[in-house]
């Protein structure tokens, strides 16, 4: 049996037409019936380098039983020249986090995967302490069981004060080694063993993985890296995947790559 949390994740990559550009990583978040998928918005444009893909692939499990076969599912970034995904920004600025809804009519019968609800969120934030233990699910530097396509974790631990909003900004930190890749991956808490959570994922969402954060000016002859990321409170999925005014409860089916059996 595969732990249902590697199930939740998803590799992302990004491309220009034909071309790819970078690699990522995601989750999958539900509500009310709707398929999310959730990543860095940097993942899906990054202005300062220039970097705007026009698609992205997400890739599927489609045999709970082999978990070699899997689906790579192309999804159109734009609608008609307007971005489809969602993204927010508070009084601190742009939130580093975007979702963009999957059609469950593009993914075969047999799809196979985990998704976080709004009952993976973490409502009573002064329950989790500095230093509580954490995984980071996700393909750093796109490195992973390539095999039967499933994600590595690393640890990390909380690494300010959670529901403090880390100089002003809404994330908070966690310590952990990350690499380029890991953007976008969920940052998740082992939950109580008496709260039961749908999905079979006894894990709390916490966070959203975006970068690491560095000291400036640090010598860099002298001094290590800090070793701390910064992560997006995961609550902002609640505003981020409610219905927009005017929209109907199902959307057109975008644009979809034919099913694949991936081998690397």
């Amino acid at each position: 049996m595969t732990e249902p949390l590697l199930l939740a994740a998803a590799p992302v990559a990004t491309f220009s037409g034909p071309r790819l550009l970078t690699r990522a990583s995601g989750f999958l978040f539900e509500r009310d019936e709707r398929l999310f998928l959730v990543t860095s918005r940097h993942v899906l444009i990054d202005e300062p380098s220039q970097h705007v893909p026009d698609r992205i692939e997400v890739e599927f499990h489609v045999d709970p039983k082999d978990l070699t076969r899997s689906f790579l599912l192309s999804v159109l970034l734009y609608r008609e020249g307007k971005a489809d995904w969602r993204q927010a920004r508070d009084a601190g600025g742009e939130i580093d986090v975007a979702a963009i809804e999957i059609e469950r009519s593009a993914l075969p019968d047999t799809a196979d995967f985990r998704a976080f609800t709004p009952a993976h969120l973490q409502a009573a934030l002064d329950e989790v302490e500095v230093g509580t233990p954490l995984l980071v699910v996700g393909f750093p530097l796109g490195f992973h069981d390539n095999v039967h396509h499933l994600p590595v974790v690393r640890q990390a631990a909380i690494a300010s004060s959670f529901g403090v909003r880390f100089q002003g900004q809404g994330y908070f930190l966690t310590d952990a080694r990350t690499h380029r890749g890991t953007s976008g991956a969920a940052v998740v808490m082992r939950a109580a063993h008496d709260e039961p959570l749908p999905g079979g994922l006894p894990w709390k969402l916490l966070g959203v993985h975006s970068g690491r954060l560095d000291m400036t000016p640090r010598d860099v002859e002298q001094d290590e890296t800090l070793g701390l990321n910064c992560a997006w409170y995961a609550d902002v999925l609640m505003s981020l995947t409610q219905p927009r005014v005017g929209e109907a409860t199902a959307q057109p089916a975008q644009k979809q790559g034919p099913a694949a059996d991936r081998g690397q």
